[in-house]
């Protein structure tokens, strides 16, 4: 059997592609749309991918960069924040909108549908999750259903996007990834792009607090 994964680098989409690596042959596709960290993010694709031996091919998408406003890919700063911010809803939606990709998902999801498509491949690995869609909404639930009754209706074959973090918080991925042995030591998490994880981003504070919470050694080099 064959899957497609949308694989990042980061810590999510690492666990959720492992969910699946016994059993498929899987196709990781990262994109760079221009993205500060896409130096660091493509090192940590290649390296799982090579660790878990997944088929990997990057996707450039110029036209993406040029049409964001992102501070993930203009010279505006990436918002830093503390730790007991990540669960402040309005400073949480304030950082969100800051590093918005317009559509990210819509595309990365609609790009990774014709992969699928052209391998026959039966699944398409999405690391989605249940803490990032309380300011993302092209993570939750409601969007992979969606996205999976639009293949329904769309496709000439069956494709089911999997989500297996859809309903996890960031400690219960870091539980899920030590229990599939996901390679989490090599996944980058950082919006910064530095060689080390910040460590002040909003993004590296949650895989700070994730691997804390879940009591699990974390073996991220952080700036800070």
């Amino acid at each position: 059997m064959k899957a497609i994964a949308v694989l990042s680098g980061g810590l999510d989409c690492c666990v959720a592609a492992s969910v699946y690596a016994r059993d498929y042959d899987i196709h990781a596709i990262t994109f760079n749309y221009g993205q500060k960290a896409f130096n660091q993010e493509l090192k940590a694709s290649r390296a799982i991918c090579e660790k878990m031996g997944f088929t990997h091919s990057v996707i450039d998408l110029p036209w993406l960069a040029e049409i964001s406003d992102s501070t993930l890919n203009t010279s505006e700063d990436i918002p830093e924040v503390e730790i007991n911010d990540l669960d402040n809803l309005e400073k949480s939606l304030k950082t969100a909108d800051s590093v918005w990709v317009p559509a990210r998902n819509t595309v990365f999801t609609a790009i990774a549908a014709s992969y699928a498509e052209s391998i026959g491949a039966e699944i398409i690995i999405v690391g989605w999750d249940k803490e990032e869609a309380a300011t993302f909404p092209d993570n939750s639930k409601e969007f992979l259903e969606s996205f999976n009754e639009l293949f329904k209706v769309g496709s000439p074959i069956d494709i089911e996007i999997k989500a297996p973090a859809i309903d996890l918080d960031k400690d219960e991925i870091v539980k899920l990834g030590a229990e599939v042995n996901a390679p989490m030591e090599l996944s980058y998490s950082c919006y910064k792009g530095f060689e080390k994880h910040c460590g002040v981003c909003e993004s590296c504070m949650r895989r700070k607090r994730g691997f804390k919470k879940a009591g699990l050694e974390d073996l991220t080099h952080y700036e800070k």
